[in-house]
This record gives structure tokens, sequence and C-alpha cells, in this order.
């Protein structure tokens, strides 16, 4: 027999291209999810080696079951006024995040991007860490800035980049940035922040500094080669950072399963660098709280970093500028078998009888109307359409902060913008 005949005998080669379990059209389905007990989780000494840790990437940390009581060994006994700061905290970003929604529907602002059913991945991290704590986040953890108290209406005037953006108006919408509240610049640049936060850490270190780092990624992103590169670095040199993926299901309109997610869980990319590793149900603001300040406690003790694996769903879509009707079936975010985080957290603060349905209606009339007030403020300042015309300044610094002085050419170019919406305005 030739070599060729030999060859046309063999099966054809073919690929494997992943496909989630649904699409428009199809009835929901996520039965093919494992969800462990609340509760079933081994929780390890804080200084245990990395490798016995390792079987908890299978598995998936979790503290309240599902009568919203806080069972097993990683239950964090929270006091129940820093579990009714979580609640009040996850509540403001989703009324913060739908009243920023409505404003990109009216033209306000170009963008923006909601993290509804995600925001105990941010705040429950955000009460875990220390406040000088630096954190990279992407961009659906702005509950990190209103956990640390972060003015509302300073969050408002970079989505609208109006006169009074702290970025002047050099970033998208959404894309913060604070130094004094331990927010290191959200970048469009997807994975870049990981080895930021794993270099920020490893400097800590060198100056025998006390902060750690923690960084957020996006399930999608892992399959980047900046996460490789910042988990190897993290690995070998026992950087005091923490590095959670937030598998929300979903990139911006293609399934987790595209970057390895059907393989095997994204918390198992610890074993193969041999860093600790953890999978938490990120619905659960508890169970969020317990890993972080576990982690963060292994960090500060020298003991290196830990990847969590933050399993969660996004109930929204992408963003503004995305439809997920078109690629999963609608309302499929109602039936995600973890959960509202705060639902779960609100019900589990009644079962204490430290909250009641009253109270949390009155918590939410409200919220409501700070974040309004804050709106009205903002928006003195002007929003996106109205900045350049209102407050020509605004956009012509744009000139401004390149050079240490700026050269001719620029300042002619600035004056001309400036005597073009003075004309506009008349």
């Amino acid at each position: 027999m030739t070599k060729d005949t030999e060859r046309r005998n063999r099966p054809a080669l073919s690929l494997h291209v992943p496909e989630p379990h649904a699409r428009p059209g199809d009835p929901v389905d996520f039965s093919h999810l494992a969800i462990p007990a609340a509760g079933a989780a081994r929780r390890p000494d804080v200084s245990a080696p990395a490798a016995e840790t390792h079987e908890l990437v299978y598995s998936l940390v979790r503290v309240l079951d599902e009568k919203a009581r806080a069972v097993g060994p990683w239950d964090p006994r929270l006091d129940p006024e820093t579990l009714r700061r979580m609640l009040r905290d996850m509540m403001l970003v989703r009324v913060y995040d739908d009243r920023m929604y409505r404003a990109q529907r009216q033209g306000k602002t170009s963008f923006y991007m909601k993290s509804t059913g995600e925001e105990a991945v941010a705040v429950g991290a955000a009460h875990a860490l220390g406040r000088e704590d630096m954190c990279f986040p992407t961009y659906r953890q702005q509950g990190i800035l209103v956990a640390r108290d972060y003015p509302l209406t300073e969050m408002m005037c970079q989505v609208y980049s109006n006169r009074r953006d702290p970025l002047k108006g050099r970033q998208l919408p959404i894309m913060y940035s604070s130094r004094d509240y331990g927010f290191f610049s959200i970048s469009g640049n997807l994975a870049t922040q990981v080895p930021q936060a794993v270099g920020w850490a490893m400097a800590s270190a060198i100056k025998g500094d006390s902060r750690i780092a923690a960084a957020w990624i996006g399930d999608g992103s892992t399959a980047e080669g900046d996460f490789h590169a910042a988990a190897t670095f993290a690995g070998v040199y026992r950087a005091p950072v923490i590095i959670n993926i937030v598998n929300n299901q979903w990139a911006i309109s293609s399934f987790s399963g595209i970057a390895g997610g059907e393989l095997t869980t994204f918390a198992a990319r610890a074993v193969g660098y041999g860093i600790a590793g953890l999978r938490v149900d990120g619905n659960d603001a508890l169970a969020v709280y317990a890993a972080t300040a576990w982690a963060a406690d292994r960090a500060r003790s020298n003991l290196g970093p830990t990847l969590i694996e933050m399993f969660t769903y996004r109930v929204e879509g992408h963003s503004t500028s995305d439809d997920p009707s078109g690629y999963r079936p609608k309302s499929e975010g109602e039936y995600w078998p973890l959960g509202d985080p705060i639902e779960r957290l609100r019900d589990h603060l009644i079962g204490l009888g430290e909250w009641d349905e009253a109270r949390h209606a009155s918590l939410q009339e409200q919220l409501s109307e700070e974040v309004r007030a804050a709106q009205r403020e903002a928006e003195k300042s002007g929003t996106l359409v109205t900045s350049s015309i209102d407050f020509p300044q605004s956009v012509t610094t744009m000139f401004e902060d390149i050079f240490e002085e700026m050269p001719w050419h620029l300042k002619e170019q600035q004056a001309q913008m400036v005597a073009e919406l003075e004309a506009k305005r008349k």
C-alpha cells in the first residue's frame, strides 16, 4: 500500500468549535451546571501550600444556602452592620447603573456598561480588602468605588465627559481612575491590568510596603497572552496579588467555552502555575468576602498570589452597544441557578432578624433619590451633548498635558477651536 493510499484511508481530521448550551429561541437550560451544596467546600489554613487548594478549583466556595442561611467553614461571621453596608453598596451600584443606562439611552453619554447580577464580585471583595490596597479592575467593578465612598457625582461627570470630569474627557465613559481611592485606571485594552497588578504588587514587596494588589479580568480575556505572563510572574516571585477571573459565562458575544471554559474551570489555571486557587459563588457576597479575605491574608503573609474564579452571570448585555438577544435565550439571567446577589443578602439579613421588607423598600427609595440628586448636580456641568457647546473649555483641554510647554501649533489649534465653539454658542 502506498503512503498516499494509506493516508486517504485514514479518517478525516476535524476541529471542535464550542457551542453554548442554548441559542435564541431555545428553552433556558442550566442543567449542565454542577452546583455543590453551600458549606461543602473545605477551607484550608491560610498558610497551607498552594497544592492543598487545588481540589477547590473544581468545587465552589459557597456560604449562603437555599434558605439564605450562612453555613460551612467559609462563613466570615460578619457583624450585622457590615452586612447592611454591603447590601446598601450593592443596591446603590444597581440604582446607579440603571440611572446611567437611561442617561445613555437619552443621548447624554455615548456608552455605558452595567454590572447587574455581578455586584457582589466587586462590593464583597472591596469590603474584604484594605482601603489602601490597590485595585486593578476591568469595566464592571464600579462597586469598588461605591464601597470606598467615591463621590457619585464625580463618577457621573466622568461618564458624561463634562467640564468636571476628573479625567478631562480622555477616557471612554465608565473607565474611571482614582489614585486616592486605590482604583487603577481602567483600560479598554483587555487583560493589560493583570500584569500591571502583578508588577505593582512586586514593587510593593520590593519596597517593603504592606499593601497588596487585586486584579479583575473577564473569562474571555484569560485567553490573552498578558494574563498568562502575569500569572507566571506572580507565581515565580510570589507576588502579593489576588487575580480574580470574573466568569460571567459570556464575553462580548461569545460564551466562555471559546476561552477554554468548556475544557475545565477557569480556577484550574492556578494548578498549571503552581499558585493557590479557589472557585467561588460570585452571587454570594459572603463567599466573595471570605475568599478575598483568605487570599489577602495569604498575600500579606508573603505566601504568594491566589487566583479566584468568581462564578456568576452577566444579566445585561455586554454594554449599551450589545444586544444579547442575538446570541442567547431571552431573559436567561432570570433562571440563573445561583440567584440574585442582592436578594440573597437581603434574605440573609431578614433571616437574622436584622432587616425587613419595609426597611429595604425605604433604603431603595433613599438610594434612588441620592442617585437622582447626584445626577442633577453632575448635569450642571454638562453632558456629552452639551459640554462642547456650553463649556468649550472642557474640550479644549485635549491639547493640554501632552508637552511640558505647549508648542505654538497646538496653541493655534486650541485658539481656533475656542473661537469656533464660541461662534456656535452665539
